[in-house]
């Protein structure tokens, strides 16, 4: 990696595809802990669950963005046409995720209310996985590309 400081103005080197994926990782992990943790605060104060939901995805979806454009792909400039495409980006794998978990529910033949530890944990974990490999594969190749 180049050696940056204030007075050299360059910017690092990308990291390699391995490393961008385990701080992909970390960040999402941190970023779900954000969203998990804003939505059962905002529930536990009896928020209506849509809004809850709501306000914990954006705060979770902005650290992710954050995090994500220092430290995993080495951004130091936003701007707000890259802004627009993360908000693009997660605006349609939200989709994707309802989606998924929807489908799920219905495949287990789980009612979508009260469908079970199981089933709901089976339904989110597939549909995070496949928001989350949207959005690392669209990130790197580009709202992050350079």
């Amino acid at each position: 990696m180049t050696v940056t400081g204030p007075d050299t103005g360059e910017r690092p080197a990308p990291l390699g595809l391995k490393a961008q994926i385990v701080r992909f990782v970390a960040i999402g992990a941190v970023a779900a802990g954000v969203d998990l943790g804003v939505y059962a605060g905002l529930l536990a104060l009896g928020v209506w669950a849509p809004l809850a939901k709501a306000v914990s995805f954006i705060l979770g979806t902005t650290t992710a963005y954050l995090l994500n454009r220092r430290f995993t792909f080495a951004s130091s400039s936003g701007g707000a046409g890259r802004f627009l495409g993360f908000v693009v980006l997660y605006g349609s794998t939200f989709a994707v995720n309802v989606g998924v978990a929807s489908l799920v529910l219905h495949l287990m033949d789980a009612p979508s209310v009260n469908p079970g530890p199981l089933a709901a944990f089976l339904s989110w974990f597939i549909a995070q996985g496949c928001a989350t490999t949207i959005n690392f594969v669209v990130m790197r190749t580009v709202i992050f590309r350079d």
